[in-house]
């Protein structure tokens, strides 16, 4: 009588097989995280795009640029009287007031500065109101230079990426540690609200260190060409 056995696989035949179903799925993972936060970014330009656009939209109806927001929970201008409570000129954007989104694509608040002059309701600004923000770049040769005329942008706003560093959660809680040599987003993240830096993406071993910041910004000429087209200065 025959006696009919059954093999299974060996534990080194099962090792080889789990070795390459793990090499099959991690190459499928890696295209997948890659469209992912290719995603994120894309859905970020929009934003910041579309808040620019709100901004423009303000200070048509308006005739001023509105203050930073109260906090990342109250997204209404942070505004007493004619003036930005405590002259404040940065902080987060006024999501509420300007019926926009408050966090890009990785959940983080859309940090926005804006010129003092250009967000004061009682003297309003006119073709001659002088800016203060610049915004800088880095040339071929890596070294910073402007991207805008110095002291010439009204107001700016900016997604602090995927590594987040400077930025902070919808509950208003910083994330993102500092990155050694990150000098260009250490700009991006400082408190005076007058200097940004706008350039490639880049890691850690580009002039300026690693860069991920997302950062638009309202220009003068355009904003000027819109009120004038819309009847709203010169006043």
């Amino acid at each position: 009588m025959r006696t009919l056995t059954q093999r299974g696989f060996s534990l080194v035949e099962l090792a080889i097989v789990l070795v390459i179903v793990g090499l099959l799925i991690g190459g499928l993972l890696t295209p997948l995280a890659t469209q992912f936060e290719q995603r994120r970014i894309s859905e970020t330009q929009r934003l910041l795009e579309e808040t620019r656009e709100a901004l423009v939209g303000f200070a048509l109806r308006n005739g001023y640029l509105p203050c930073p927001a109260v906090s990342a929970q109250n997204g209404l201008e942070d505004r007493s009287g004619g003036y930005c409570t405590g002259g404040k000129r940065q902080g987060f954007i006024p999501w509420a007031t300007l019926g926009v989104q408050r966090a890009d694509g990785w959940g983080r608040m859309l940090r926005y500065s804006v010129t003092p002059a250009f967000s004061n309701s009682q003297l309003l600004f006119n073709l001659g109101t002088p800016r203060d923000i610049t915004i800088g770049t880095r040339d071929a040769s890596g070294n910073l230079v402007a991207a805008t005329g110095i002291g010439d942008i009204p107001a700016v706003v900016m997604s602090h990426g995927r590594n987040g560093y400077g930025g902070f959660s919808e509950l208003g809680v910083p994330v993102g540690a500092e990155i050694a040599g990150n000098a260009d987003e250490r700009a991006n993240a400082g408190p005076a609200g007058i200097a940004f830096v706008s350039r490639t993406p880049s890691d850690a071993s580009a002039p300026g260190g690693e860069f991920d910041d997302l950062v638009v910004w309202v220009s003068p000429n355009i904003l000027y060409s819109r009120m004038v087209a819309g009847g709203v200065l010169p006043r």
